[in-house]
Protein backbone atom coordinates (compact mmCIF):
# COMPACT_ATOMS: atom_id res chain seq x y z
CA UNK A 1 0.00 0.00 0.00
CA UNK A 2 1.29 3.46 -0.86
CA UNK A 3 2.63 5.45 2.04
CA UNK A 4 -0.17 8.03 1.78
CA UNK A 5 -2.97 5.72 0.57
CA UNK A 6 -5.80 5.75 3.12
CA UNK A 7 -8.53 4.51 0.75
CA UNK A 8 -8.00 0.77 1.39
CA UNK A 9 -9.16 -0.76 4.64
CA UNK A 10 -7.85 -3.56 6.83
CA UNK A 11 -9.77 -6.58 8.12
CA UNK A 12 -8.36 -8.47 11.12
CA UNK A 13 -9.58 -11.93 12.08
CA UNK A 14 -8.32 -13.51 15.31
CA UNK A 15 -8.34 -17.21 16.15
CA UNK A 16 -7.91 -16.04 19.70
CA UNK A 17 -7.58 -19.35 21.54
CA UNK A 18 -4.96 -20.51 19.03
CA UNK A 19 -2.85 -17.42 19.67
CA UNK A 20 -3.30 -17.54 23.44
CA UNK A 21 -2.35 -21.23 23.50
CA UNK A 22 0.83 -20.54 21.54
CA UNK A 23 1.86 -17.69 23.83
CA UNK A 24 1.09 -19.77 26.93
CA UNK A 25 3.14 -22.74 25.69
CA UNK A 26 6.03 -20.45 24.76
CA UNK A 27 6.01 -19.18 28.34
CA UNK A 28 5.31 -22.39 30.27
CA UNK A 29 6.34 -25.23 27.94
CA UNK A 30 4.94 -27.35 25.13
CA UNK A 31 1.63 -29.08 25.80
CA UNK A 32 0.77 -27.02 28.89
CA UNK A 33 -2.37 -25.45 27.44
CA UNK A 34 -3.74 -28.76 26.10
CA UNK A 35 -4.01 -30.20 29.61
CA UNK A 36 -7.65 -30.28 30.66
CA UNK A 37 -6.99 -28.65 34.03
CA UNK A 38 -5.30 -25.71 32.28
CA UNK A 39 -7.53 -25.24 29.24
CA UNK A 40 -10.98 -25.26 30.82
CA UNK A 41 -10.55 -22.44 33.29
CA UNK A 42 -10.36 -18.65 33.25
CA UNK A 43 -7.13 -17.77 31.47
CA UNK A 44 -4.36 -15.42 32.52
CA UNK A 45 -4.09 -12.55 29.98
CA UNK A 46 -0.83 -13.16 28.10
CA UNK A 47 -1.43 -11.76 24.60
CA UNK A 48 -0.43 -8.16 23.87
CA UNK A 49 -3.60 -7.19 22.01
CA UNK A 50 -2.51 -3.60 21.40
CA UNK A 51 0.70 -4.61 19.63
CA UNK A 52 -1.25 -6.61 17.06
CA UNK A 53 -3.87 -3.91 16.52
CA UNK A 54 -1.13 -1.33 15.98
CA UNK A 55 0.44 -3.58 13.37
CA UNK A 56 -2.92 -3.80 11.61
CA UNK A 57 -3.32 -0.02 11.73
CA UNK A 58 0.02 0.40 9.97
CA UNK A 59 -1.52 -1.13 6.82
CA UNK A 60 -4.54 1.20 6.76
CA UNK A 61 -7.72 2.09 8.63
CA UNK A 62 -9.20 -0.96 10.36
CA UNK A 63 -12.71 -1.68 9.12
CA UNK A 64 -13.20 -5.17 10.60
CA UNK A 65 -11.61 -6.34 13.84
CA UNK A 66 -13.19 -9.63 14.84
CA UNK A 67 -12.02 -12.27 17.32
CA UNK A 68 -13.40 -15.81 17.62
CA UNK A 69 -13.35 -17.98 20.72
CA UNK A 70 -15.13 -19.36 23.76
CA UNK A 71 -15.09 -16.15 25.77
CA UNK A 72 -16.18 -17.67 29.07
CA UNK A 73 -12.49 -18.48 29.62
CA UNK A 74 -10.96 -15.23 28.31
CA UNK A 75 -12.85 -12.61 30.34
CA UNK A 76 -9.63 -11.17 31.75
CA UNK A 77 -8.84 -9.77 28.31
CA UNK A 78 -11.98 -7.63 28.54
CA UNK A 79 -10.37 -4.20 28.94
CA UNK A 80 -7.66 -4.78 26.31
CA UNK A 81 -10.21 -6.03 23.75
CA UNK A 82 -12.64 -3.19 24.44
CA UNK A 83 -9.92 -0.56 24.11
CA UNK A 84 -8.88 -2.09 20.78
CA UNK A 85 -12.50 -2.13 19.50
CA UNK A 86 -12.43 -5.87 18.88
CA UNK A 87 -15.77 -7.51 18.04
CA UNK A 88 -16.10 -10.77 19.97
CA UNK A 89 -17.68 -13.80 18.31
CA UNK A 90 -18.77 -16.39 20.88
CA UNK A 91 -18.35 -20.02 19.85
CA UNK A 92 -19.36 -22.86 22.16
CA UNK A 93 -17.88 -26.33 21.51
CA UNK A 94 -20.73 -28.37 19.97
CA UNK A 95 -19.43 -31.77 21.12
CA UNK A 96 -17.11 -33.70 23.40
CA UNK A 97 -14.01 -32.84 21.36
CA UNK A 98 -14.05 -29.31 22.83
CA UNK A 99 -13.10 -27.88 19.41
CA UNK A 100 -14.97 -24.59 19.03
CA UNK A 101 -14.68 -24.37 15.24
CA UNK A 102 -13.22 -20.87 15.33
CA UNK A 103 -10.99 -21.52 12.30
CA UNK A 104 -13.95 -22.65 10.15
CA UNK A 105 -16.17 -19.71 11.14
CA UNK A 106 -13.25 -17.31 10.64
CA UNK A 107 -12.55 -18.60 7.13
CA UNK A 108 -16.21 -18.40 6.11
CA UNK A 109 -16.52 -14.83 7.37
CA UNK A 110 -13.28 -13.70 5.72
CA UNK A 111 -14.32 -15.19 2.36
CA UNK A 112 -17.76 -13.57 2.61
CA UNK A 113 -16.37 -10.17 3.64
CA UNK A 114 -13.91 -9.86 0.75
CA UNK A 115 -16.79 -10.59 -1.61
CA UNK A 116 -19.04 -7.97 -0.04
CA UNK A 117 -16.59 -5.16 0.75
CA UNK A 118 -14.39 -3.97 -2.10
CA UNK A 119 -12.69 -1.38 0.11
CA UNK A 120 -10.84 -4.09 2.06
CA UNK A 121 -7.31 -4.17 0.71
CA UNK A 122 -5.48 -6.09 3.45
CA UNK A 123 -6.64 -9.15 5.37
CA UNK A 124 -4.82 -10.11 8.56
CA UNK A 125 -5.38 -13.57 10.03
CA UNK A 126 -4.09 -14.13 13.56
CA UNK A 127 -3.48 -17.84 14.08
CA UNK A 128 -1.10 -20.58 13.08
CA UNK A 129 -3.32 -23.41 11.79
CA UNK A 130 -2.88 -25.07 8.42
CA UNK A 131 -6.70 -24.87 8.19
CA UNK A 132 -6.28 -21.28 6.97
CA UNK A 133 -4.53 -22.34 3.75
CA UNK A 134 -7.73 -22.67 1.61
CA UNK A 135 -8.98 -19.20 2.55
CA UNK A 136 -5.48 -17.84 1.83
CA UNK A 137 -5.93 -18.88 -1.79
CA UNK A 138 -9.35 -17.18 -1.95
CA UNK A 139 -8.00 -13.95 -0.48
CA UNK A 140 -5.06 -13.81 -2.90
CA UNK A 141 -7.28 -14.72 -5.87
CA UNK A 142 -9.48 -11.74 -4.96
CA UNK A 143 -6.45 -9.45 -5.27
CA UNK A 144 -6.16 -8.65 -1.57
CA UNK A 145 -2.98 -8.62 0.49
CA UNK A 146 -2.81 -11.39 3.12
CA UNK A 147 -0.82 -10.97 6.33
CA UNK A 148 -0.50 -13.85 8.77
CA UNK A 149 0.45 -13.63 12.44
CA UNK A 150 1.26 -16.56 14.72
CA UNK A 151 3.63 -17.79 17.38
CA UNK A 152 6.85 -19.55 16.45
CA UNK A 153 5.90 -22.60 18.49
CA UNK A 154 2.56 -23.49 16.88
CA UNK A 155 2.55 -21.97 13.38
CA UNK A 156 2.28 -24.38 10.46
CA UNK A 157 5.10 -23.59 8.01
CA UNK A 158 2.90 -24.23 4.96
CA UNK A 159 0.29 -21.76 6.21
CA UNK A 160 3.00 -19.16 6.81
CA UNK A 161 4.26 -19.57 3.24
CA UNK A 162 0.70 -19.15 1.91
CA UNK A 163 0.68 -15.51 3.02
CA UNK A 164 2.10 -12.50 1.21
CA UNK A 165 3.76 -11.66 4.51
CA UNK A 166 3.94 -13.55 7.79
CA UNK A 167 4.89 -11.99 11.12
CA UNK A 168 5.75 -13.99 14.20
CA UNK A 169 4.01 -12.67 17.30
CA UNK A 170 7.25 -12.67 19.27
CA UNK A 171 8.90 -10.31 16.76
CA UNK A 172 6.15 -7.71 17.25
CA UNK A 173 6.93 -7.24 20.91
CA UNK A 174 9.58 -4.76 21.80
CA UNK A 175 12.60 -6.50 23.26
CA UNK A 176 13.04 -5.59 26.88
CA UNK A 177 16.69 -5.66 27.80
CA UNK A 178 17.24 -6.08 31.51
CA UNK A 179 20.54 -4.69 32.66
CA UNK A 180 21.87 -4.88 36.23
CA UNK A 181 21.43 -1.57 37.98
CA UNK A 182 24.16 -0.56 40.42
CA UNK A 183 22.95 0.02 43.94
CA UNK A 184 22.37 3.69 44.57
CA UNK A 185 21.63 5.02 48.03
CA UNK A 186 20.92 8.57 46.82
CA UNK A 187 17.29 9.79 46.90
CA UNK A 188 15.25 8.56 43.96
CA UNK A 189 14.56 11.13 41.24
CA UNK A 190 10.93 11.11 40.12
CA UNK A 191 10.50 9.97 36.52
CA UNK A 192 9.45 12.72 34.11
CA UNK A 193 5.78 12.66 33.10
CA UNK A 194 4.99 10.76 29.90
CA UNK A 195 4.64 13.05 26.88
CA UNK A 196 1.61 11.49 25.18
CA UNK A 197 2.07 13.45 21.95
CA UNK A 198 5.73 12.43 21.62
CA UNK A 199 4.90 8.79 22.43
CA UNK A 200 2.18 8.60 19.75
CA UNK A 201 4.37 10.39 17.20
CA UNK A 202 7.21 7.92 17.71
CA UNK A 203 4.89 4.90 17.53
CA UNK A 204 3.23 6.17 14.35
CA UNK A 205 6.52 6.84 12.56
CA UNK A 206 7.99 3.50 13.74
CA UNK A 207 4.99 1.48 12.52
CA UNK A 208 4.93 3.24 9.16
CA UNK A 209 8.65 2.70 8.75
CA UNK A 210 8.28 -1.03 9.46
CA UNK A 211 5.46 -1.47 6.94
CA UNK A 212 7.29 0.60 4.30
CA UNK A 213 10.72 -0.92 4.88
CA UNK A 214 12.35 2.50 5.12
CA UNK A 215 13.20 4.51 8.24
CA UNK A 216 12.03 7.74 6.55
CA UNK A 217 8.24 8.15 6.11
CA UNK A 218 6.24 10.93 4.47
CA UNK A 219 4.90 13.52 6.87
CA UNK A 220 1.42 13.39 5.27
CA UNK A 221 0.98 9.76 6.35
CA UNK A 222 1.86 10.31 10.01
CA UNK A 223 -1.20 12.16 11.36
CA UNK A 224 -3.65 9.62 9.84
CA UNK A 225 -1.58 6.89 11.48
CA UNK A 226 -1.74 8.65 14.84
CA UNK A 227 -5.51 8.89 14.45
CA UNK A 228 -5.69 5.14 13.84
CA UNK A 229 -3.74 4.53 17.04
CA UNK A 230 -5.83 6.99 19.06
CA UNK A 231 -8.97 8.44 17.40
CA UNK A 232 -9.32 10.95 20.26
CA UNK A 233 -5.92 12.55 19.61
CA UNK A 234 -5.89 16.30 18.92
CA UNK A 235 -2.59 18.21 18.75
CA UNK A 236 -4.41 21.28 20.14
CA UNK A 237 -4.91 19.41 23.42
CA UNK A 238 -1.12 19.33 23.73
CA UNK A 239 -0.65 23.05 23.13
CA UNK A 240 0.12 23.04 19.39
CA UNK A 241 -1.67 25.14 16.79
CA UNK A 242 -0.93 22.73 13.92
CA UNK A 243 0.56 19.32 13.27
CA UNK A 244 3.65 20.95 11.73
CA UNK A 245 4.10 22.99 14.89
CA UNK A 246 3.84 19.80 16.96
CA UNK A 247 6.56 18.11 14.92
CA UNK A 248 8.87 21.10 15.39
CA UNK A 249 8.11 21.13 19.11
CA UNK A 250 8.96 17.43 19.40
CA UNK A 251 12.29 17.61 17.59
CA UNK A 252 13.82 15.39 20.29
CA UNK A 253 11.46 12.57 19.28
CA UNK A 254 11.71 12.67 15.50
CA UNK A 255 14.06 13.98 12.85
CA UNK A 256 12.67 16.03 9.93
CA UNK A 257 14.08 16.40 6.40
CA UNK A 258 12.84 17.64 3.03
CA UNK A 259 11.86 14.86 0.60
CA UNK A 260 11.13 14.84 -3.12
CA UNK A 261 7.38 15.51 -2.75
CA UNK A 262 6.87 15.93 0.99
CA UNK A 263 8.79 16.41 4.19
CA UNK A 264 9.89 13.15 5.79
CA UNK A 265 10.26 11.97 9.38
CA UNK A 266 12.16 9.26 11.20
CA UNK A 267 12.47 8.32 14.86
CA UNK A 268 15.55 9.66 16.60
Amino acid sequence: MADNDNTRSVAIYWDFENLHAGVMETKYGEGVYAKQDNRFKVQEPLVDVQALVELGASYGPIAINRAYGNWQYFGRYRDALLQASVELIQLFPPGASAKNGADIKLCLDAAEDIGRFQHIGTVIIVGGDSDFMPVAQKIKAAGRTLIGIGTKRNTNKHWAKSCHEFRFYESLLEAESVEPVPEDTSPAIPAPPVNRAAELLRRAVRLLAESKGDAWVNKASVLPMIKRLDPTFDFKDHGYGSFSEMIKGLADAVELRKGDVDHQLRVR
